[in-house]
């Protein structure tokens, strides 16, 4: 969640000025995969996997909403252009076009800067993203896809102790937010959350737990070595 002190342009100042000092130093040779997606069912602990993930590798973590809210400004998105070379630039605007055609997406303005800022962060690499759709936009040879998943009633747990609510209200909550997802994802990119095809990688941290889920990511990526010396 966005912090109260620090409004969405002094994040994305922030993390400007970052992505601008580590490209004044040595340029290393970037391994294949440089970018997490996260999805996650309502319940499942897809952001403390995903905080999990950051803290361990070393990797910036942009979550839902921060993303969410780059994406409804302009101005964001004009900004993170202004971070990559002309090159760069007409690789992703060539990504996004082949991405468009071959989904048969209609993208409203929204989606538009969705896709420029999501993409633009995947270009950047070093980053855990949560949410959005980001698993379609960022380019496959740049992205390990992870779908964080819990039985229903782990879930309904997991959200009435966070929220302190009735296990009854926590249901209506997990199912609410589910089906929100779910269109949004239907909506934007003409997918379903649920098929296991959109995803590397599908844990469930209702047998396996946060630490454990972790763990087995970062053993599945095999590269996490080389992420930790490009986020250094």
């Amino acid at each position: 969640m966005l912090s109260k002190s620090r409004s969405t342009l002094q994040i994305v100042e922030e993390q400007v000025r970052k992505w601008q000092y580590s490209t004044t130093g040595q340029k290393a040779a970037k391994p294949k995969i440089t970018v997490i997606t996260i999805s996650r069912e309502p319940g499942s602990g897809g952001n403390l996997v995903a905080q999990g993930l950051a803290d361990k590798l070393g990797l910036d973590l942009f979550h839902q909403q921060v993303i969410h809210e780059m994406a409804k400004s302009a101005k964001v998105s004009s900004r993170f252009v202004q971070t990559l070379d002309e090159k760069a630039m007409n690789v992703l605007d060539e990504w996004i076009a082949a991405l468009v055609d071959d989904r048969h997406l209609w993208p409203d303005q929204y989606l538009q800067h969705l896709m420029r800022v999501v993409g633009i962060i995947g270009q950047h690499g070093s980053a855990v993203m949560v949410g959005r759709g980001a698993n379609f936009i960022v380019p496959p040879e740049k992205r390990m896809r992870i779908r964080i998943i819990a039985p229903m009633k782990f879930r309904i747990k997991q959200v009435a102790a966070a929220f302190k609510v009735s296990p009854k209200i926590a249901k209506r909550r997990v199912v609410r937010t589910n089906s929100d997802r779910r269109a949004f994802i239907r909506k934007y990119f003409n997918a379903d959350i649920d098929d296991p095809a959109n995803y590397d990688l599908i844990v469930n941290t209702g047998t396996t737990g946060i630490e454990s889920a972790v763990d087995a990511i970062i053993g599945a990526l095999g590269r996490s070595k080389d992420i930790l010396q490009q986020a250094a």
